[in-house]
């Protein structure tokens, strides 16, 4: 099996989960170098991966086929623009840009190089989910409820960008019918963006969904839920587990639903280099990350209008 060369920009948090998925996917994967601005913490990581280190991405030489880019939001569109320019198919973290102007910008230069660019919608990848995926169709109304405790990074974006991204991802993917109606109310705690949100999403076919974030609550908790015509399906994202309940005459019956549990983000980086390898369409590609971005934007919108209206 060919492996896809591939370089690492940012040894942050989830830079270093990135190195540690695509070093275990070593029979895909020949990791070229990795980098990131602190360049003592990234000879560290090096050092332990045995790996070329650099402080500087537009350093990088060699055969690199591939990037998976973990910086901060604000530099994604630069960052990507450059390898995307050089031929090189790029995996970016979500959100996929800070704005829509250079969404579209990286959707464009990927199409006209025909190079495969991914976002970081992990949860896609999760067990849990693919499991019940098949089975959630045509959902009447979700909930969602994503809280975090108070990471101490991100924080150039606020809760909708940097959590609730993926419960939109996740409903666009679920609901597949246009949005009519945005309501949305959140707040500042502990930082100059919202810290917590909440959000209700109208669809032109009927289907309503609420969602909430935050990033100062005191445990994690990701979990979604979703009523049909005939079921109702609760899934924990955390634990990777799901419950069924069906209703007959005989009244309401639960049962859980088998799941393999996997790593989420080593399904999704192998999903990447596949795509690469094998010329696949990404699960999550430029447009789809572009869909939950503009969602999230409007949602931040509707939030400053509430502020303005109540202040």
């Amino acid at each position: 099996m060919k492996k896809i060369n591939i370089a690492l920009i940012g040894c942050g948090f989830l830079g270093q989960r990135h190195l540690k998925c695509l070093h275990a996917l070593k029979n895909k994967a020949n990791i070229t170098a990795i980098c990131d601005q602190n360049l003592e913490h990234a000879k560290s990581l090096g050092r332990q991966y045995h790996l070329p280190v650099v402080g500087d991405y537009q350093e990088l030489s060699g055969n690199i086929e591939a990037v998976s880019v973990c910086t901060p939001t604000v530099t994604h569109a630069e960052i990507a623009s450059f390898f995307l320019k050089k031929g090189v198919h790029t995996f970016v973290e979500k959100p996929i840009t800070y704005s829509l102007k250079e969404a579209d910008q990286l959707i464009a230069l990927a199409a006209q190089n025909n190079l495969k660019l991914q976002v970081g919608h992990v949860e896609r990848f999760n067990s849990a989910f693919t499991t019940i995926e098949p089975i959630a169709q045509n959902p009447l109304f979700i909930e969602c409820h994503r809280l975090n405790m108070f990471p101490n990074r991100s924080l150039d974006i606020g809760v909708v960008m940097d959590l609730m991204i993926h419960d939109i991802d996740i409903i666009l993917g679920l609901v597949k019918s246009p949005l009519k109606d945005i309501q949305a109310v959140g707040i500042n705690v502990l930082t100059d963006k919202e810290d917590i949100a909440n959000a209700r999403l109208t669809f032109a076919n009927g289907c309503v969904c609420n969602v909430t974030a935050s990033r100062i609550s005191p445990e994690v908790t990701r979990k979604i839920r979703m009523f049909t015509k005939n079921a109702y399906i609760s899934l924990d994202y955390a634990k990777q587990e799901a419950n069924m309940f069906t209703k007959d005459e005989r009244g309401i019956h639960k049962r859980g639903i088998p799941i393999e549990k996997e790593e989420p983000l080593k399904k999704e980086l192998e999903h990447f280099l596949d795509c690469v390898r094998d010329n696949l369409k990404p699960k999550v590609s430029g447009v789809e990350g572009r869909e939950a971005l503009k969602v999230a934007l409007d949602i931040n919108q509707k939030i400053w209008e509430h502020r303005q209206s109540i202040s």
